[in-house]
């Protein structure tokens, strides 16, 4: 069995925060990276297999990407939090005792979704409009999905202990591998690329289960290893509940935002759809360069759950504040500098995607008036992470309400008094201010510490 440096030895609770944090953040980064390119890599071969599979997979996207956020960054940093927070009081038998009720709560978690969405399908994918044959390449590609789930919720919360040790190069390199195998047996088995049978939307499908499959049984090699701070034990522990509630208090709270990010996404579309299809197209590309900067803001956050943890488990609540503040500084810096060169030059990238001029137009508006948000939002999302690592999140979540709130009253009046598209993408911008300063306000109050 290795043995856990005392946290004195531990170079997350004495190393300068900046160079920590960018050793840590560096290899997430090319893990999300890599995972935006499964993405594009999917987009593209489905839509090989016709017009029907790829409106089927748009119906599913939304609901694999609300797994993928509740089991990595949702339930995922609870767990890295309560393992982090153990490591750094030096209780190596709390931190393997988490680590054991992981396993059961992704069991759990990844059950329960198959039998939720394998039942719900059909009627939540015709209440999003589906109809037809886009309704069948819908079931079809999400019925493969769910009946395997459980290998993501496995997978992904087995790397977050793998974080909350303050490892990150062996998750990050895990799921670069995930997303490699994903493009390939997913392109292949769907296509019928070589030797191997065109399975369409199955196909599609199994490249999913089997990649983060192999993920899950590779990490789990791992930490029964002895390689790590602690050997994962899969037996023979008993079941302790308040262990459990360590990880559940954190993380069922924080689905609560996973949940309001896609509720978000979804009005807001609805919203914009009702001032035309260009506005619809300016939208979407706009907020495609906002979506790229999530990467760069989650790579940086999760960083902060382990360091945040450590420090917090260790009694020096001061650390932990400071490590929170200098990586939203350095979000903000970040996101808030892409956001001011969309303001500059808005056009710059909506000619990426279109030539249309009145798509370009609601581009630009979007881009101009959203684009000053942006360094809050990535501020408020950073400070959402670290908050995590303390095990104090409900303050950020309620700063996702807010946004929320913003959004769906506030676009509802916009919409229902015919105010013209600008006003909307402003509307977006203030929500982002407004999600900024209030996570930072709860950050602010909000006690850390035993």
């Amino acid at each position: 069995m290795s043995v856990t440096p005392t946290p004195a030895g531990n170079p997350i609770l004495t190393a300068p925060i900046v160079t920590t944090i960018l050793r840590l953040s560096t290899p997430n980064m090319m893990a999300m990276v890599a995972t935006a390119a499964v993405a594009i890599a999917e987009t593209a071969y489905v839509g090989l297999l016709g017009t029907a599979a790829l409106a089927g997979m748009a119906l599913v996207f939304p609901m694999v990407m609300l797994q993928q956020m509740m089991s990595a960054g949702a339930m995922g940093g609870g767990v890295s939090s309560a393992v982090s927070r153990a490591l750094g009081a030096g209780d190596v038998v709390r931190a393997r005792s988490l680590a054991y009720h992981t396993v059961l709560i992704a069991l759990a978690g990844g059950l329960g979704m198959s039998a939720l969405f394998l039942a719900i399908g059909p009627a939540l994918y015709r209440l999003l409009g589906g109809r037809g044959a886009a309704l069948e390449q819908a079931l079809v590609y999400s019925n493969v999905i769910f009946a395997g789930i459980l290998a993501v919720w496995l997978c992904n919360l087995l790397a977050s202990v793998v974080r909350g040790m303050g490892n990150m190069a062996v998750p990050s390199s895990t799921l670069l591998a995930v997303a490699a195998i994903q493009i390939v047996v997913g392109g292949g088995l769907g296509l019928g690329l070589g030797p191997l049978p065109r399975l369409g939307m199955v196909g599609v499908g199994l490249g999913q289960v089997i990649a983060y499959g192999l993920g899950a049984l590779w990490l789990l090699r791992y930490l029964r290893s002895g390689k790590g701070r602690f050997v994962l034990p899969l037996s023979g522990l008993p079941v302790r509940f308040d262990h459990a509630a360590d990880i559940l208090r954190v993380g069922t709270v924080a689905m609560l935002a996973s949940f309001q990010s896609v509720l978000t996404v979804l009005i807001l579309t609805r919203l914009v759809a009702t001032f035309g299809e260009e506005a619809l197209a300016g939208y979407g590309i706009g907020s495609r360069l906002e979506f790229l900067l999530i990467p760069v803001t989650f790579a940086i956050g999760v960083s902060l759950v382990p360091m945040v943890g450590m420090a917090i488990g260790s009694g020096n609540a001061p650390r932990a504040r400071r490590a929170a503040w200098t990586g939203g500084a350095m979000a903000f810096a970040i996101t808030g500098t892409v956001g001011f060169a969309a303001w500059l030059v808005p056009e710059a990238w909506a000619r990426l995607f279109t030539s249309d001029p009145a798509v370009i137009a609601a581009a630009r508006s979007y881009l101009v008036w959203a684009g000053p948000g942006f360094g809050f939002y990535g501020l408020g999302l950073c400070l959402y992470f670290a908050a995590q690592g303390a095990g104090r999140v409900f303050g950020p979540v309620m700063a996702g309400t807010a946004r929320l709130a913003v959004i769906a009253i506030g676009g509802w009046w916009l919409a229902a008094t015919g105010q013209p598209a600008w006003t909307m993408f402003a509307l977006v911008g203030f929500a982002m201010v407004v999600y900024g300063l209030v996570t930072m306000a709860v950050i602010w109050t909000t006690r850390w510490g035993r």
